[in-house]
């Protein structure tokens, strides 16, 4: 069966219009004659988006049974059975009820698109795994529901339905979006100007580089190697030296000249002739890349240039910036043009810019001939100087000839040998020893002319004259194994040290230490899966059709490798990161389990709450109430006024003692979840003035500004009032003297809200959620006031109503209590406006 095909829009706030533009595409697909369905659509109440319902087949939701309540979901197994060719599911980060077939709404969407149907769904960009924390930095609200992000880049295609923020402001303030009541509050905190212009460009910056990737895959699937330059991307090349920050800065210059240019720097781990540079150099450079805005990237080779320009190649660089030699002209001419000019030659259609700096040209001194061991461009240096040095030093020699001459003749020759062997090693200087062994005997020693050796001491120096050639060649020789083992060392180092830094400014460790083994090793992809094959860490692009290496990861996981094969050294520095890997598994794992213990300990701090407020506040009327019927007992002389006192005094006491009970009852029934409900319409204007009767509160205590027009809800009458007098008596106990609070009323959509007003000081954004938390008093120190499960209750009722009991800052000081439950289902739609 053909996989179906997904589409998501995408949007930077609600409000934005995706649910509206969802099902406007529905009619016009409808119109092309594609079967069309509404799997699960949320109009929230707005009239121009519920108009857009009319006229498209909706598959009825699955009713599922949560503490007593009937909620709709969307019915999996009812749409697959359909089989339309589209689906429409909005809200993908949703979380379903417990007891449906999957968790997330986004898993639900998976099934339909390996049933083979075509699916069309809303996602806001907070809702977006990896952007959470960037979100809850902007908004201060952390997202309770996300969808991995993995889920929303496997569609086809991905769409922003972009509205500018101060359009969308002035939408929510025309009430197209939330009721009026509502529209003071969210214009000064969520959607606020700032924070919907970042969300906006998150939103669209998070599509750009999806359509890159994309881009990308795309080249691969077709062989295309050359660079499409769809945007500047600045790779600046770094070796630690002083001259960094120079083209860090002008990088950025180049890649702020383009709306959405990227900044690469790139330092490749590896020997560039360059030495000196301070310590932590590079370092200090890394936080600048990462403070302009750009990516810092470590990658491991031994040609230079090539490295470099097979980053910025596999990184779509459009601009490769390097600084100019600090190498000066006399060691030029001795080590060739340099790195430079190389990477000129071969970018190909990346232009490249040579930047100068205060630090170009001030080594002086030769710098030392390192490389190796001795590969073959150097063996053919040598080999060169040998074929060209030889004969030059033989005519100089032969030119100024005499009797007198022939020590400094052959020490000019021995000297060109030595040289030969620095430069080429142990096979050119063979080759120099012996063709001037043959020169020197043949022009310089009689008879002259020919190659012959009369005396037998003449056979002795020749030999010793080889093996002179032949020890300087070994210890050049080994002088540079042993400098290619440093280097490669230093280079397994700078990589692990930048593995740990990535870990230690917070990134994910496992991701980071994959991410840098793909760019060490230059593999196309690399991914970190667990033993029943979940994906724990990727970066990089699996190469198709092929068959990638597998390397154990401890005991749990395993390391796919996509790419080149590895040699010994580069398998030794592999082993090093997979340890760091198992380790970092195994600390996720600790971190699992510390977290389950954190909930351990909190289930004790809870069970300790418990037994101090049994031990003090169930204590003190208790203790009261004995007091006082002992009282009645044991004294009969106590007048008429003394009996009644004490008898008022324990009916108190014992009252109090009851209510503590029951609520102890009732917090233990819903966190078992076994609360009883009973739902039936209920006006909410009569509960509110029953509420407010049963707490004696007056007109000097509230100001009320309730809906005529409010149709029923639909709730438990009794548990609803115990919601509104825990919630009023605490919004009265925080409201200032001289203030009243304010009881509103108002719909919104399926769902009607009542609004409880304080001006009191309000309660920190950090600290609204742990009000909810039982045996807290927030704010308050008098122990009077009970065992602090006031607002704990009265979530948790709302919740068994199938409503919520959320808090919102006060316009001009001060908490609002938001009560939302839903109205009678034979109730009509309002007006509104769209998505």
């Amino acid at each position: 069966m053909t996989r179906g095909r997904l589409r998501v829009l995408l949007g930077a706030a609600p409000g934005v219009g995706k649910t509206y533009e969802m099902l406007a595409d529905a009619h016009r697909l409808q119109a092309e004659g594609y079967d069309v369905v509404i799997a699960v659509v949320e109009d929230h109440g707005r009239a121009a988006t519920a108009a857009q319902v009319v006229g498209l087949e909706r598959v009825p939701l699955r009713t599922v049974m949560h503490r007593g309540v009937a909620l709709g979901e969307l019915d999996l197994d009812a749409v697959i059975a359909r089989a339309p060719q589209i689906a429409l599911v909005d809200e993908l980060a949703h979380t379903n009820a417990p007891g449906s077939t999957n968790e997330k709404r986004w898993q639900d969407v998976e099934a339909l698109l390996d049933a083979g149907i075509d699916v069309i769904t809303t996602v806001n960009v907070q809702h977006i795994e990896s952007l959470g924390g960037v979100v809850e930095q902007i908004t201060g609200i952390a997202q309770q529901e996300t969808v991995p992000d993995a889920a929303v880049r496997a569609a086809d295609d991905i769409e922003v339905v972009d509205l500018a923020p101060q359009s969308l402001r002035d939408r929510l303030s025309a009430g197209s979006v939330y009721p009026a009541e509502r529209v003071d509050a969210a214009l000064s905190n969520y959607f606020r100007l700032g924070n919907l212009t970042a969300l906006r460009e998150l939103a669209l910056l998070w599509l750009a580089d999806e359509v890159d990737s994309a881009l990308r895959r795309y080249r691969d699937e077709h062989g295309i190697a050359s660079t499409w330059q769809a945007r500047e991307r600045v790779v600046v090349a770094l070796t630690g030296g002083p001259e960094g920050e120079t083209l860090l800065r002008r990088g950025a210059r180049i890649a702020a000249r383009s709306a959405g240019g990227e900044l690469l720097a790139v330092h490749v781990l590896t020997q560039d002739g360059l030495r000196g540079s301070p310590p932590g150099a590079l370092s200090a450079q890394q936080r600048l890349v990462s403070a302009l805005g750009g990516s810092y990237h470590q990658i491991v080779g031994d040609d230079v240039a090539e490295s470099l320009v097979e980053f910025a190649q596999t990184s779509d660089a459009t601009q490769l910036v390097i600084g100019v030699s600090r190498r000066s002209r006399l060691a030029a001419v001795f080590t060739g043009p340099g790195i430079g000019a190389e990477v000129i030659r071969r970018s190909g259609d990346i232009d490249v810019h040579m930047v100068s700096h205060a630090a170009a040209g001030t080594h002086a001194a030769l710098p030392r001939i390192t490389g190796g061991p001795l590969g073959w461009r150097r063996q053919a240096l040598g080999l060169a100087i040998a074929l060209v040095g030889g004969p030059l030093l033989s005519w100089l020699l032969y030119s100024f000839r005499s009797p007198a001459s022939i020590t400094s003749d052959v020490l000019a020759y021995q000297l060109l040998v030595v040289v030969v062997a620095l430069v080429g090693g142990i096979r050119p200087a063979l080759f120099a020893a012996v063709l001037s062994g043959l020169t020197l005997d043949f022009l310089f020693v009689a008879p002259l002319f020919t190659v012959t050796i009369a005396d037998p001491l003449h056979t002795l120096a020749l030999v010793m004259y080889v093996v002179s050639a032949v020890l300087v060649s070994i210890v050049v020789d080994q002088a540079a194994r042993r400098a290619r083992t440093a280097r490669r060392a230093s280079a397994e180092a700078e990589l692990l040290a930048a593995v740990a830094s990535s870990v230690l400014r917070g990134d994910s460790a496992p991701l980071a230490l994959v991410s840098r083994a793909r760019e060490a090793f230059g593999f196309s992809g690399v991914r970190l899966l667990d033993r029943d094959g979940h994906v724990l860490a990727t970066d990089g692009e699996p190469l198709p059709d092929t068959t990638p290496e597998i390397v154990p990861v401890g005991a749990h996981a395993v390391l796919e490798l996509h790419g080149s094969t590895l040699d010994a050294p580069a398998r030794r520095l592999l082993d090093a990161i997979v340890a760091q890997l198992a380790a970092a598994i195994e600390h996720t794992d600790l971190t699992a389990t510390a977290r389950r213990a954190d909930v351990l300990a909190e289930t004790d701090r809870v069970r300790s709450a418990l037994l101090s407020a049994i031990s003090h506040d169930l204590r003190r009327p208790l203790a009261a109430a004995m007091a006082a019927v002992g009282g009645l007992r044991g004294s009969s002389r106590l007048s008429s006024a003394d009996r009644a006192e004490l008898l008022e005094t324990a009916d108190e006491s014992l009252g109090t003692l009851s209510k503590l009970v029951t609520d102890l009852l009732d917090a233990s029934r819903v966190e078992a979840g076994v609360l009883a409900v009973s739902l039936t319409d209920v006006d909410a204007g009569a509960a509110v003035v029953s509420a407010l009767d049963e707490l004696g509160f007056g007109p000097d205590d509230v100001e009320l500004g309730l809906d005529p027009n409010l149709p029923a809800l639909r709730a438990d009458p009794v548990l609803l009032q115990r919601v509104l007098v825990n919630v009023l008596a605490n919004a009265h106990r925080h409201t200032p003297p001289g203030s009243r609070v304010l009881v509103t009323t108002s719909r919104l959509g399926e769902t009607a809200e009542i609004r409880i007003v304080d001006r009191g000081e309000g309660v920190p954004l950090e600290r609204q959620q742990s009000m909810f938390a039982p045996f807290q008093r927030e704010g308050d120190h008098d122990n009077t006031v009970g065992l602090g499960l006031g607002l704990a209750l009265s979530r948790g009722f709302t919740e068994g109503m199938s409503g919520s009991l959320s808090p919102e800052d006060t316009p001009g000081g001060g908490l609002t209590m938001v009560i939302a439950l839903p109205v009678a289902s034979d109730t009509t739609h309002p007006t509104g406006a769209d998505a």
